[in-house]
C-alpha cells in the first residue's frame, strides 16, 4: 500500500487544518493507521491511532480534546482534524499503516508500522 499525505500548511494559533492520508493500491480495510509527527530538534512522535477492525482509536496525552482521527466510509483515506492548533504542533506530519491489527499498547510504536507517506508540513504561528 502507498500512502499519500496532505493537508498541512502555515495557520495561525488556535485555528485548525484538516490531514488526509489517502491509501492506493489497497483500502485500510483490516489495517491499522497511525500519525506521527517530527519537530524541529525533537525526535518522531505519536499522534494518534485508528484501529480499522473495530473501529478503536487512541490518541497522545497532548492532543486530546484537540485533535479527532476518523476515516471515510470507503476505508481510503484517514483524517486527521487538528483545532485549536499550538505553535508546539508545529512538525512534519507522517501517516503510517500496518497491515493487520495492533494492540492498545503499542499503536504508539513506529516500529508497528510497516507503510510510511511522506509527511506533510504543518506549522502553527503564535
Amino acid at each position: 500500500v502507498q500512502l499519500q499525505a496532505s493537508g498541512g500548511g502555515l495557520v495561525q494559533a488556535g485555528g485548525s487544518l484538516r490531514l488526509s492520508c489517502a491509501a492506493s493500491g489497497r483500502s485500510f480495510s483490516g489495517c491499522t493507521v497511525g500519525w506521527f509527527r517530527l519537530a524541529p530538534g525533537k525526535e518522531r512522535e505519536f499522534v494518534a491511532g485508528y484501529r480499522m477492525s473495530d473501529s478503536s482509536t487512541y490518541y497522545a496525552d497532548f492532543v486530546k480534546g484537540r485533535f479527532t482521527i476518523s476515516r471515510d466510509s470507503y476505508k481510503k483515506t484517514v483524517y486527521l482534524q487538528m483545532n485549536t492548533l499550538k505553535p508546539e504542533d508545529t512538525a512534519i506530519y507522517y501517516c503510517a499503516a500496518h497491515l493487520g491489527y495492533v494492540i492498545a499498547g503499542a499503536i504508539n510504536r513506529e516500529a508497528q508500522y510497516e507503510y510510511w507517506g511522506q509527511g506533510t508540513l504543518v506549522t502553527v504561528s503564535s
